[in-house]
């Protein structure tokens, strides 16, 4: 399965994505994690490009979108509404992995009526826990702007309590994944797992936080089930 790479003006900023199916196929929008970009999608997308528009996004500051001089959650949300907007998706099944994760939470909570289903891995929105420390920068050149790093980590030591509060306004068809034996506390995702409604949680042991690089046949087998059977109306 094809995927073309093409680039688009969001907001004064140039991003890039990656789109794979056709085009009149239901439309998933994929958000990557921390420090990677949307070509980490691209073996999700061969499979599920053959009956979805599989559109991945590098989101601010990775791969080839812009580098700008802010980055939080919030601002990555407000990128990901002006793609569906540019892309004329009314609504479209959202797919998010650890920071992308979050975004799509945050996303789910604001624009409840722009989402059919929403698909996490191996995240929950950001809790008080034991403070990360912003690690220095490499001396090597890095494929994402280093800024994104103590931005996100700031947040992710100080998170909104709202992102937790508004996990029960998510009304659509959800499904979590997690991978078991990750840094991620698993009790965290099945606590977001029962306080949104409508909510399927799936653990495939063993395979850490990049669920679907280290057992792609069984994630997407997980994925598939749910698109499949998750009633939307």
């Amino acid at each position: 399965m094809e995927t073309r790479v093409n680039q688009i003006e969001l907001n004064g900023f140039t991003f890039q994505y990656r789109e794979t199916g056709e085009p009149s196929s239901p439309p998933i929008v994929a958000l990557h994690a921390l420090g990677t970009s949307a070509e980490t999608w691209d073996q999700v997308a061969s499979v599920l490009g053959e009956n979805y528009r599989v559109l991945a996004l590098d989101q601010r500051g990775h791969g080839g979108s812009a580098r700008s001089s802010l980055y939080t959650f919030e601002l990555m949300c407000d990128d990901l509404l002006h793609f569906a907007n540019a892309m004329n998706l009314e609504k479209f099944t959202l797919m998010g992995h650890s920071m992308g994760g979050t975004v799509s939470y945050l996303f789910a909570e604001t624009f409840q009526t722009r989402i059919e289903r929403l698909i996490v891995e191996d995240t929950p929105p950001p809790f008080h826990g034991k403070p990360s420390e912003v690690p220095s920068k490499p001396a090597d050149s890095l494929p994402f702007d280093w800024e994104v790093v103590p931005s996100i980590l700031q947040q992710l030591n100080e998170p909104n309590p709202e992102w937790w509060d508004r996990l029960t306004d998510i009304t659509v068809p959800t499904l979590i994944i997690g991978g078991g034996s990750s840094h991620i506390p698993q009790n965290k995702l099945k606590e977001v797992s029962l306080l949104i409604p409508n909510c399927e949680f799936v653990t495939i042991e063993d395979a850490g936080h990049f669920v679907h690089d280290d057992n792609l046949p069984v994630f997407l087998s997980a994925v598939k089930s749910f698109l499949s059977s998750s009633n939307v109306i």
